[in-house]
């Protein structure tokens, strides 16, 4: 149960800026799930997860059989390829904007 729960429009503004802000929808070659990605700089990926993705990656369901769903830190090797052939393609900008 969160201890903080934001409710100032600024403190909102914020938690979507570090969370949401300048997220670009990737879809996986191989299982299609779709996730939100942004690159900050060419080493710096920060992948964001919805439950259906999480739910249909062969990867991850195959990994995470017997598991609470939360050991989702390795990712999946597919999605990884497919992101990097959104930078190859310009469709995944790289570098913060305004810090984020």
């Amino acid at each position: 149960m969160a201890s903080f729960v934001p409710t100032r429009a600024d403190t909102l503004e914020d938690q979507r800026l570090y969370t949401s802000a300048r997220l670009t929808e990737v879809a996986c070659l191989d299982c299609l799930a779709r996730v939100g990605v942004k690159k900050n700089s060419e080493h710096h990926t920060s992948i964001q997860w919805r439950r259906e993705a999480r739910d249909v990656c062969p990867e991850l369901t195959r990994r995470d059989a017997g598991t609470d769903g939360r050991d989702y830190h390795q990712g999946c090797p597919r999605l990884t390829a497919s992101i990097d052939a959104a930078v190859r393609e310009g469709r995944v900008p790289i570098g913060a904007e305004d810090g984020y």
